[in-house]
């Protein structure tokens, strides 16, 4: 398909316009498009050329005309009405007492509608505003709030490199910017130095930033051990627009600073992982290889691989319990089962003889019984002295009279 690029200020996001085939276009010429909402005066981003259907958002808006004489004094006019209604607008926000800061307004570009913006800390309620801007301008109005860095964007102003704000001259959208930028780039991580008029991150942070990745992968890291011409020595910091590192080395016990390409030096690759103790070891030149420290001398790196045994004890420890916990959750899947069993089964109707019961009611029905069995002997003890002179008597009583009152004590058997 074949587009046009139309943006409606400088540095702003370019558009997508059908070109009127019967007209030449220009990089910068003035032009006059139909917008979703009214007509608008822009300028011509790039000539027309073919781009994937994909890319463009339908329904395609076209070109109207090139601006005419007319239509450059229509934005002027505009232009000159727009100090008298930012004076209008504040004192009516001072009149209904809003806490709102009005940063800029903007006329459409018949003159039609008024856009306001405004920046507040939270939500206001601006209905009554509105009806008394519509009564005084007699036109449409229209209120939007915008955060800090739009606002910045709409102010403008100049940075601290001494140039245009990059969101207001140069940047058509707002990109993500990280503190680890700033660190990969090594900045300083003061705020103050690395934020720009809004009080935000700098957005020229992100410009830079895919050298910078791909430049310190091949930088040994700051404090990190080194192998140089003149000998080992630790990295001190590192230039990664030159390519240079300032390396410390000892020599005849004083510290002597020099300054190394990263091809002249040899040093343990960020990218690599030592995979055993015998792994991380400097590839060295021929001629650096007699001031290198023999492998058995070389300090072994702070964490040492476990030994295998302690290893394969460890393994084995770790599949024991994961074997408890197995069965573990079948036994507890049992005793659920056995629960929910007994419970679907009839009140009063106990389980048939031989059937298992869950653990916990064994156990309580154990204990309830070894206690019975504890009352019945200690009942029969008290009962035997009744039983033997009922014996010795002769007599049939009930089951009611053969314990014998607690008043009387049996004879003795010389009686």
């Amino acid at each position: 398909m074949k587009v046009i690029g139309i943006k409606f200020k400088d540095g702003g996001k370019v558009y997508y316009f059908a070109p009127n085939e019967s007209e030449n276009y220009e990089e910068g010429m003035q032009v006059v498009v139909e917008t979703s909402k009214s007509t608008e005066f822009a300028y011509v981003a790039f000539l027309p050329k073919e781009v994937d259907d994909a890319e463009v958002v339908q329904p395609l808006k076209p070109i109207l005309r090139i601006a005419t004489d007319r239509d450059r004094e229509q934005v002027r006019r505009n232009a000159e009405r727009k100090p008298q209604a930012m004076k209008i607008a504040q004192e009516k926000i001072e009149k209904h007492g809003l806490k709102m800061k009005l940063i800029d307004c903007e006329f459409a570009f018949d003159g039609n509608k008024v856009v306001f913006y405004f920046a507040a800390e939270g939500r206001v309620d601006f209905r009554e505003l509105v009806k008394d801007l519509a009564s005084t301008f007699r036109i449409r109005i229209e209120l939007r709030q915008v955060g800090i860095r739009d606002e910045t964007r709409l102010l403008g102003g100049l940075g601290p490199c001494g140039r245009e704000c990059c969101c207001a001259g140069a940047l058509p959208e707002f990109r993500k910017v990280s503190i680890k930028m700033a660190k990969v780039q090594g900045l300083s991580l003061n705020p103050g130095k690395i934020s720009g008029l809004c009080g935000r991150l700098m957005c020229c942070l992100g410009y830079e930033n895919d050298y910078y990745a791909e430049a310190s992968k091949k930088m040994p890291k700051v404090g990190s051990e080194v192998a140089t011409p003149e000998g080992r020595g630790t990295v001190v910091s590192d230039n990664m627009l030159k390519m240079t590192v300032r390396v410390k080395i000892e020599k005849d016990g004083a510290l002597v600073y020099r300054d190394f390409s990263v091809d002249d030096i040899r040093f343990k690759s960020k990218k690599e992982e030592p995979h055993a103790e015998g792994d991380e070891e400097d590839v060295l030149p021929p001629e650096l290889a007699e001031d290198a420290p023999a492998p058995e001398q070389r300090e072994r790196p702070h964490k040492e691989r476990a030994p295998r045994e302690g290893r394969r004890d460890k393994e084995e420890a770790r599949k024991e319990g994961r074997r408890s916990r197995r069965e573990k959750g079948e036994q507890k899947g049992e005793r659920e089962g056995r629960d929910r069993a007994d419970k679907e089964r009839p009140q009063g109707e106990r389980p048939p003889r031989g059937e298992a019961e869950p653990r916990e009611r064994q156990g309580r029905r154990g204990k309830g019984r070894r206690n019975r069995e504890e009352r019945g002997e200690q009942r029969e003890r008290q009962d035997r002295p009744a039983r033997e002179h009922k014996e010795r008597s002769g007599g049939k009583e009930g089951a009611g009279e053969a314990r014998p009152p607690q008043n009387e004590r049996p004879a003795p058997q010389g009686e």
